[in-house]
């Protein structure tokens, strides 16, 4: 499966039309695509260009490209539910996701934000990604060596809990139901200064978690923030938001390990309204 350059066959591509619906196929050589609107022969895209505009037997044309990870995502078959694109690239980004790091991901779900996470660390880092449900844990590898054409060498899915992992980690991620749990598993294999990122999906969960961070006094003050993605229409001088947004999915919560023995200064607070 290539990433760049003219189509081949085993290759991914997504068909786009007029209306803006997509279409995804693999190619083969000799094989055809149907739609409602006539057949498309995938020999009339191998050997082409990306981006190139094919015409159906039935005359509708279409825009062919490489799907993008997002587009997977939003269309992969689910076990769990998938941890959106938007909070994915926050994942990323606030948990300081680095080539050749070492990561520890647990839940894997469907294997979403996995995908993400092994393109970020690259060939010379490691995901190991930890799952209770043998359901899950299928669905996830499933995807991901669809995703990646095979299953990447630097990724490891065990189905158990990740209190069974061994070794130490740079950055953790968090996915489950009742993370403030696997605290002092995490504090035990994250090496000082790394950063944990849990993802809930309630406020209750937040506040327990945040709390339960600062009981364990081996973390900095937890940060928490949630992202609303608002698309915008913008024809000619008809220029306004969306009629339709993705807002809240989730919560997003990241701290970091301190050291051995090292306790953080504590952080003042105002006092809330009534109190004297």
């Amino acid at each position: 499966m290539s990433v760049s350059g003219p189509f081949r066959a085993g290759d991914r591509v997504q068909l786009t039309d007029s209306k803006g619906r997509h279409y995804t196929l693999t190619l083969a050589d000799g094989g055809e695509y149907h739609t409602h609107r006539g057949a498309l022969a995938h020999d009339d895209l191998i050997g082409r260009p990306e981006g190139s505009v094919v015409t159906s037997s039935g005359g509708s044309t279409y825009l062919a490209l490489r799907p993008l990870l997002p587009d997977y995502v939003l269309s992969m078959p689910r076990g769990a539910q998938v941890i959106y694109p938007k909070d994915a690239a926050q994942i990323v980004m606030w948990g300081d996701i680095f080539p050749g790091a070492r990561v520890l991901e647990a839940g894997a779900g469907s294997g979403a934000l996995t995908c993400s996470l092994l393109r970020a660390v690259g060939p010379a880092g490691h995901v190991h990604s930890y799952e209770i449900r043998d359901d899950h844990a299928e669905h996830a590898e499933r995807n991901v060596v669809k995703f990646f054409g095979e299953k990447p060498a630097n990724w490891s899915l065990t189905v158990a809990d990740l209190a069974s992992h061994e070794g130490e980690v740079d950055r953790v991620v968090l996915d489950m139901l009742a993370p403030w749990d696997q605290l002092p598993n995490v504090a035990a294999h994250l090496v000082p200064g790394g950063v944990l990122t849990v993802y809930v999906a309630t406020v209750t969960q937040l506040s327990r978690v945040t709390e339960s961070l600062r009981e364990q006094q081996c973390w900095t003050e937890p940060e928490s923030w949630e992202t609303l993605m608002r698309p915008w229409h913008v024809v000619g001088l008809a220029v306004r938001p969306d009629h339709r947004m993705v807002a809240h999915t989730a919560f997003l919560l990241t701290a970091r390990r301190l050291a051995d023995g090292t306790v953080s200064p504590r952080v003042s607070r105002r006092p809330s309204k009534g109190k004297g």
